[in-house]
């Protein structure tokens, strides 16, 4: 089975391209252009063991280039798509709306339009609990309102799911939207909360909490996440005419206060905490609803939020030490 993996030296895209090459049964074509989010170097150290192996192909590429995705897809006999492929974050999408939009919104339709002139109709979509928004109702079920969302970030990944509807009834593109929940782990970005806060207490440096410290987040650990986008090439490749969302989450929430408590205990350092209000997009909780994940994808996250700290931590330790 040939996969496409789109953002594959991020976050998420190297963990799976690591367990998924390690089956002899895919052949991997991963493809990222470095976004300067982040430090290249990072990236390029994310795929660094990949490129030695016989079953990966990588190749430099931005979503967003009709060329370069008709090029790749014309060049390599592909059978499903995992499109990681993403400007991410809440709060930054609000800074730069317009970026947001162009990769996340046009760079989803150039590749749904390459899958179609290169008769590709299988795709694993990222997608995100920020699409529940607003909503007070817990835990977050599939079924939920898509009204009340609250972010440039999240208005793209919705409209990316209804760009996949629509490819779906007209083209018969089988696809499943995963609805990823807090993601987080070895690798994770540095921007995001946890690495910041592992980074910024064993540095002596003040962390941010914003709001009174009532937000909570079901954490999600990247192993898990990994598992359910494999269950779910499984499925789609097995089953004929599939349209799903489905989320993946840990459904367990975890309160920002007592996730500091657990990051102070693992390092042995007491954090020295600034209170911020909460910025615009931000929402309170997020608490998945798992039931359909476990039903269709047999998804049963394995990792709680005090295993995946330790490994976060033994990674830390070791990234640094190197």
């Amino acid at each position: 089975m040939n996969i496409l993996i789109t953002g594959v030296a991020g976050f998420i895209g190297s963990n799976l391209a690591d367990v998924l090459s390690l089956q002899s049964k895919y052949q991997i074509i991963g493809i990222d252009n470095f976004d300067g989010n982040y430090c290249r170097k990072i990236k390029e150290q994310n795929i660094r063991g990949l490129l030695s192996k016989s079953n990966f192909k990588f190749v430099e590429a931005d979503v967003c280039s009709e060329k370069s995705m008709e090029d790749i897809f014309s060049d390599n006999s592909i059978d499903t798509v995992i499109h990681l492929a993403a400007k991410v974050g809440v709060r930054p999408s609000m800074e730069a709306p317009l970026e947001y939009i162009e990769t996340n919104v046009k760079g989803t339709a150039v590749i749904l339009e390459a899958m179609r002139r290169n008769n590709v109709s299988k795709m694993i979509f990222a997608s995100s609990s920020s699409i529940y928004g607003a909503n007070t109702k817990v835990p977050f079920s599939e079924s939920d309102s898509t009204e009340n969302i609250i972010s440039v970030y999240a208005a793209t990944k919705l409209a990316a799911e209804q760009l996949n509807k629509l490819y779906h009834d007209v083209y018969g593109f089988s696809i499943i939207n995963l609805r990823f929940f807090t993601v987080y782990g070895e690798r994770q970005r540095p921007d995001l909360a946890i690495h910041k806060f592992f980074s910024d207490i064993m540095n002596g440096k003040s962390i941010t909490i914003y709001g009174a410290g009532d937000t909570s987040r079901d954490y999600t650990y990247v192993g898990d996440i990994v598992s359910g986008i494999s269950s779910a090439i499984e499925y789609i490749n097995k089953n004929d005419n599939v349209f799903e969302i489905t989320n993946l989450g840990n459904n367990k929430p975890v309160n920002i206060l007592e996730l500091v408590k657990k990051i102070e205990l693992i390092t042995g350092v007491q954090a020295n905490i600034l209170y911020k209000p909460l910025p615009s997009g931000d929402v309170i909780k997020t608490y998945a609803d798992i039931s359909k994940a476990k039903m269709l994808l047999s998804y049963f996250p394995k990792v709680n939020i005090d295993e995946g700290l330790t490994h976060f931590y033994k990674s830390y330790i070791q990234n640094k030490a190197n």
